[in-house]
């Protein structure tokens, strides 16, 4: 594959230069081993703790270097940039650090936080489109229009080399890595770390994770080149991109990286493992690699480190998704129950459920319905249980008292 001029920039020169501008802008992150996780994986696992940066997420890195970089003349024409958070606050801290005037457009639709922080930090903040991707084409136009610099989120050699630093402290931390999960969307992120891994420690296998939903990187590279595939709706918003960047699939293709996907479920059981066991806020994107260790046990050598790239998640995102990860995780159960409608009933069933330790976390009522015979009432319940097993112990217990359980 013929090396494109624009990648030929992404080195491990380049790279350490990055560090050097970062220097005092990005926090080095911690490094938190996880004995749970090491239970699935059988092997010595880490979390790169990117939650933790500045802004609450690695964005920062790329969004500096890139800027810091510009001309006096182009500093003073000022930045666009488009996003749905992360790359948002990322380039407006950075903006605000360099004294650079930033316009960011978001989607009408982004996290109430998240537009909060970004204005906190100085930018201005413009809402279009319903989605990232329209966002990103009223901000180039924009910025063609005005003459201020376009700063994409992933698409440039200078935002690959800031997000490559990352790399740089993780070989810091654990000299003996042999694999780093990380989340992909655009491939910014995971195209520097395969630069920087390639270029220091060509042992270290890293892999690309995305949400099933929005595996556009899985088809770019079957066809060898990027493709659109419009992503679904996903709680993994923060990597939702339908289309890769040239610039960075070129690197992640030429180094044949590996790409795994994980299903919304795994998402959501991996977030609330982290909120459980690792106590760390993790948005739905950042926790896709421990998704993919907790789904594929076995399939990564270690010592493994997977990078939480963010933590920013609105609070009642945060609600519905923990919700989710506590169903799929078979700790949340829900459960429809046809009754004959007389007095009693429904407290008897309850008294049933209270028996077998089911604590009842809300009950809907339906006396009328097209389907209900006359003297039917229907329940649905959320039920907290025990586990999966607790779960089915519970619905065969219902079942041997002649409940009548419906789908």
């Amino acid at each position: 594959m013929t090396i494109s001029p624009h990648t030929s920039s992404v080195t491990l020169e380049s790279i350490q230069e990055a560090a050097k501008l970062l220097d005092r802008i990005a926090r080095v992150t911690p490094i938190e081993s996880s004995r749970a996780l090491e239970a699935f994986t059988g092997t010595k696992t880490y979390l790169k703790c990117e939650n933790l940066q500045r802004s609450g997420s690695f964005k920062v890195r790329g969004a500096y270097v890139r800027m810091a970089r510009l001309s006096d003349e182009e500093k003073s024409r000022g930045v666009i940039a488009a996003s749905a958070g992360n790359h948002a606050q990322g380039v407006a801290l950075a903006a605000a650090a360099l004294g650079i005037p930033a316009v960011v457009y978001m989607p009408a639709g982004a996290a109430l936080p998240k537009i909060a922080a970004t204005r906190e930090y100085g930018a201005e903040v413009r809402l279009y489109g319903t989605n990232v991707d329209e966002s990103l084409a009223e901000a180039q136009a924009e910025a063609d229009r005005t003459g201020a610099t376009f700063i994409h989120p992933f698409n440039h050699p200078d935002v690959i080399v800031g997000q490559a630093t990352v790399a740089l402290e993780i070989l810091e931390q654990v000299p003996d890595v042999r694999t780093v999960l990380a989340p992909v969307g655009g491939g910014g992120l995971v195209a520097g770390l395969v630069a920087a891994f390639a270029a220091i420690a060509p042992q270290v296998e890293v892999v690309g994770v995305q949400a099933t939903r929005a595996s556009a990187y899985t088809y770019s590279l079957q066809a060898g080149h990027p493709v659109t595939f419009p992503a679904q709706s996903t709680m993994a918003d923060g990597i939702a991109v339908s289309t890769p960047g040239d610039v960075p699939f070129d690197i992640i293709a030429r180094h044949n990286t590996r790409i795994v996907n994980v299903s919304e479920e795994d998402i959501s059981r991996a977030l609330v493992f982290m909120a459980e066991r690792a106590k760390l806020v993790v948005e739905p994107a950042g926790v896709t690699g421990v998704a993919a260790l907790i789904a594929k046990p076995g399939q990564f050598d270690g010592p493994v480190v997977s990078l939480l790239s963010g933590g920013n998640i609105d609070p009642n995102i945060l609600l519905r998704v923990v919700r989710h990860g506590l169903v799929a995780a078979g700790r949340f159960l829900v459960m429809k129950v046809r009754l004959i409608d007389r007095p009693g009933a429904l407290a008897q069933m309850l008294f049933d459920l209270a028996s077998q330790q089911a604590n009842i976390m809300h009950v809907d009522h339906v006396r009328t319905g097209v389907d209900l015979a006359i003297d039917e009432v229907e329940v649905t319940m959320q039920v907290e249980t025990k586990g999966p097993q607790h779960c089915q112990e519970l619905l065969e217990f219902m079942r041997s008292k002649g409940y009548n359980l419906s789908s």
